[in-house]
């Protein structure tokens, strides 16, 4: 199920008993909480009696059931939210990651206890289980599929998936729509590509620029730096241009703005490959002009907007062929060193900015 989908089955008043809201993306996961909580527990004097927190790191599941199995006078109707879902699945031997064998009969006792109360819930309660360590991709996509075996009797899953570059500026467009926030050339671009694509850090910078701006005023580039520090230099664009004029002090500079912000290393580097792919294939095709790549992107099903259109332009500018395909195998190395044990992320963006600006 997707959040739209979960979102218009609560505005019908159809509250499941049991829903599990499944993957990382922190945007839809707080509008389907929020709006189960708000349709079911409508005023404060609902909330403050049938509103209950666990986390399931710190509780069992049986706890919650028992909690779910109570009835209270008081509180006709209730919402019990459990975060850390994941943490109620068994372990394996070593104790290591969560075991392939989790749910069915070799759920243990936590599946099978929540199989039962599925079969029979409490009538007015509703129990909302977060599951929000792992994505749906790569090496994660295995461990959802683990949790979701886990929670096989729940039949309300509700699936975060992130969101595109793409899908989330046009989020970013609309919620700036509906916050009367009026945003100068460039500005959603920045945003976007600044805060990673996260539709939820989005919602929260446009709430915030809203309230700086007030009615009337156009918020510029230099708006956004004040309120979102560092927004403009944390941009993949000007890393690649400070590696394309082998500005390796700069380089690095920006490394340490991405590191103080608590940026996720790994995805940086996936989104300056995709900078740099983009320059190879504008190079090799003979293409020229942002139009031009604009065009040629666009009829091969990748959608791409004038300004990135134009960062991809001035990246094929800067870097030679040659460079570009050196750039890449660097990349790779880098992303492999990412991926190993234990990584010292930092020191691995380090060292790929010193050989990528090596004389």
């Amino acid at each position: 199920m997707t959040p739209a989908q979960f979102l218009a089955k609560v505005a019908r008043g159809d509250i499941p008993p049991v829903t599990l809201l499944l993957g990382s993306e922190t945007y839809d996961r707080r509008r389907c909480r929020e709006a189960l909580i708000g349709a079911h527990l409508p005023n404060d004097e609902d909330r403050e009696g049938g509103l209950a927190h666990y986390d399931l790191s710190e509780v069992s599941l049986a706890e919650v059931i028992d909690d779910a199995r109570a009835m209270s006078l008081f509180a006709p109707r209730r919402v019990i939210l459990a975060t850390s879902a994941e943490a109620a699945l068994p372990r394996t031997a070593k104790g290591g990651d969560e075991d392939e064998d989790s749910g069915g009969s070799g759920g243990g006792s936590g599946f099978e206890t929540l199989a039962q109360y599925v079969k029979s819930p409490t009538p007015g309660t509703a129990i909302v289980f977060e599951a929000c360590r792992f994505d749906f991709e790569g090496d994660d996509k295995k461990k959802n599929e683990r949790i979701q075996k886990f929670y096989s009797a729940v039949r309300e899953v509700v699936e975060l998936r992130r969101y595109s570059a793409g899908e989330a500026r046009g989020i970013l467009l609309e919620m700036a729509k509906k916050a009367k926030l009026s945003l100068g050339p460039g500005v959603a671009d920045t945003l976007s590509e600044s805060l990673g694509g996260d539709a939820g850090r989005i919602a929260t910078e446009i709430e915030k620029l809203a309230t700086f701006a007030g009615p009337g005023k156009t918020l510029g580039i230099e708006d956004v730096a004040a309120l979102i520090p560092d927004a403009r230099e944390t941009t993949i664009f000007v890393l690649v241009n400070a590696l394309g004029r082998r500005d390796r002090l700069q380089a690095l500079q920006v490394l340490d703005t991405l590191c103080r912000d608590g940026e996720y290393l790994p995805l940086a580097l996936s989104f300056l490959s995709v900078q740099m792919r983009m320059a190879l294939i504008a190079k090799e095709s003979g293409l020229k002009t942002a139009g031009q790549i604009q065009g040629h992107f666009s009829k091969s099903g990748i959608p791409m907007w004038g300004s990135r259109a134009e960062q991809v332009s001035q990246t094929a500018i800067k870097f030679s062929k040659e460079q570009l395909e050196r750039g890449m195998k660097l990349i790779f190395a880098a992303d492999r060193d990412l991926r190993s044990a234990r990584p010292d992320d930092r020191v691995v963006m380090e060292n790929f900015v010193v050989a990528l600006t090596a004389t």
